[in-house]
């Protein structure tokens, strides 16, 4: 019964690979337009928590200490960046047939724009008010440069996309890292709010 059983699974897989190579049937894995209008619409959504953020909060974004003012610009720079590298890769996707080196360009952008928002954001972060952010204790520094440690790995990983592998993998780890660290710090704005 087994052996039937496997010769049933392995003529079923040769079908689905043929229809899938002819267009018949679609991949179980997503492809990279659907990857990214996922995190498009994801990135979206978290600038519009941020305008929810700010509307529903008691005091005016003038009263905000200056750590959650930070927080809300990490925030709308982790959701309009991730939305801005979306839209690169769809429109690249656009272009018949598509160019070879798509991802290696989209990825040389995203390093750049990476690069960009690492030191702006660090140049801010060490120009707050020290005796203000030490209130908020050792968490603070130790989320922040967490995660620029692992914005570095995505640097890093972008560089190494763009003279080395080529693939879309790497692009879109760097924007769900953004992603993430963008539901990071609306979850820290909520928290400090509350």
């Amino acid at each position: 019964m087994s052996l039937q059983s496997s010769n049933w699974s392995s003529g079923h897989l040769q079908n689905n690979s043929f229809a899938i190579r002819h267009g018949v049937l679609k991949s179980q894995l997503m492809e990279p337009g659907e990857a990214l209008g996922t995190a498009a619409q994801i990135a979206v959504a978290l600038a519009g928590f941020a305008g929810g953020v700010v509307v529903f909060r008691r005091e005016s974004v003038h009263d905000w200490s200056t750590i959650d003012k930070f927080r809300l610009r990490l925030l709308l720079m982790n959701s309009v960046l991730p939305l801005a590298l979306c839209m690169l890769g769809l429109l690249f996707l656009t272009i018949r047939p598509p160019p070879v080196d798509i991802w290696k360009w989209c990825s040389g952008f995203a390093f750049v724009v990476f690069v960009l928002f690492g030191v702006t954001s660090m140049t801010t972060f060490r120009r707050l008010d020290l005796r203000g952010l030490q209130s908020y204790g050792r968490a603070t520094h130790f989320v922040f440069y967490l995660f620029g440690i692992f914005g570095t790995a995505a640097m890093v990983l972008q560089l190494y996309n763009v003279f080395t592998l080529g693939v879309f993998w790497p692009y879109f780890t760097g924007i769900v890292f953004q992603l993430t660290a963008a539901m990071f710090q609306f979850m820290r704005i909520i928290l400090s709010s509350s």
